[in-house]
């Protein structure tokens, strides 16, 4: 599977582009703020219907228009497909594949896999929970289409339920309706902490290869799913904690207050491991996504890398770049880095400046 081109129009500070990129390996180029990520933003938005700054529509399209277009042409399995994705500031977002419009963007899910690998994600370890459950529900979303249904509906029961919480604290007659909106609660959050824990389940298994890989044998990794309720007991754990919810006006159980943790030899990583440990953790975590999403695809996914290599110490990234040798890299740095010359093949090369792309050798003065 690879990216065979990209258009924009509008979109952050590209009025206007339409570039190729190689099966292989390209290389985006130049000065910070000029536009390299932006290019990375739009093929992640174009798989997934998200950016991967949770950035909404309305801050990605160009300042002073009301629109903004992305058209990827996606290579899977010989046949080249193409998405179309309108974003609107005041609407929700078109989507069509192969010109025919979908109604719900859950469709879009599998037409193109693709891991982005950022800085932001080497901090995954020590971060919130809110970020370790994004990785989690995004992952799981372009992998598993039932996993999606059950999440998408699990979160429109847990916003309705919490806006009967808020009304309840004026008219206290309606606690009697909660049951309704627990059975479906339930329901849906019991599929989906099945879900994670067979994919931990899964990261585990590979992870275990890859970071003794990484660290020369001296080290385990392991991940723990910490659930705030189990299935066994989830229903009677709401109406346990119902007085609470009403309380605080919002659910304080169930799969969207998990999290999951890291250990490194039994040893908590957040709380105990050093810096270079975390980081780490984080990069054979990224691997290991790649790693299952070949699995579970049967194909390569698109990897997308923003600027990661600088975060990287030598042995790191000599590692990363042996692990990826086989499927299409998308890489943005500030310099056309040795480093990659010499480690790798590249296939394409382009210098970003203020929203242009040119091919090397042809960067024009833009004064």
């Amino acid at each position: 599977m690879h990216i065979h081109s990209l258009e924009l129009k509008n979109y952050r500070n590209y009025e206007y582009l339409n570039m190729n990129f190689d099966s292989g390996t390209t290389i985006l180029y130049g000065d910070n703020a000029q536009g390299k990520t932006n290019i990375l933003e739009a093929i992640y938005v174009s798989a997934t219907t998200k950016s991967h700054r949770g950035s909404k529509d309305k801050d990605i399209i160009q300042f002073e228009q009301d629109e903004s277009h992305i058209r990827t042409q996606v290579v899977k399995s010989d046949i080249t497909r193409r998405i179309d994705m309108h974003l609107r500031k005041n609407k929700t977002k078109g989507i069509a594949i192969d010109g025919l419009p979908i109604r719900k963007s859950g469709e879009l899910f599998g037409v193109a896999n693709v891991i982005f690998f950022s800085p932001e994600d080497l901090s995954i370890i020590k971060d919130g929970p809110a970020e370790r459950r994004r990785f989690l529900d995004l992952e799981l979303c372009q992998l598993d289409r039932m996993y999606l249904y059950h999440y998408t509906n699990y979160n429109k029961v847990l916003n309705q339920r919490n806006n009967l919480l808020k009304q309840i604290y004026f008219q206290p007659k309606l606690a009697e309706t909660l049951d309704v909106w627990n059975q479906q609660l339930v329901q849906y959050g019991t599929e989906i902490i099945r879900s994670r824990k067979a994919f931990i389940k899964q990261l585990n298994d590979i992870l275990k290869d890859i970071h003794g890989k990484l660290t020369g044998g001296k080290e385990l990794l392991k991940i723990q799913y910490e659930a705030s309720v189990d299935e066994s007991n989830y229903e009677a754990l709401l109406i346990q904690k119902q007085d609470m919810d009403m309380k605080y006006q919002s659910t304080q159980v169930g799969p969207h207050r998990d999290d999951m943790s890291f250990y490194i030899n039994d040893i908590e990583v957040r709380r105990f491991g050093s810096l270079g440990q975390q980081r780490t953790a984080a990069l054979s975590l990224k691997l290991a996504e790649i790693e299952i999403v070949k699995q579970l695809i049967h194909d390569t996914p698109i990897l997308l890398l923003d600027d990661v290599m600088s975060e990287l110490d030598e042995s790191r990234r000599d590692y990363l770049l042996h692990s990826i040798h086989d499927i299409q890299t998308i890489i943005t740095c500030t310099g056309y880095d040795d480093f990659i010359k010499e480690r790798m093949k590249i296939n394409r090369v382009y210098k970003v400046v203020k929203g242009h792309v040119y091919p090397e050798g042809e960067v024009k003065d833009l004064g």
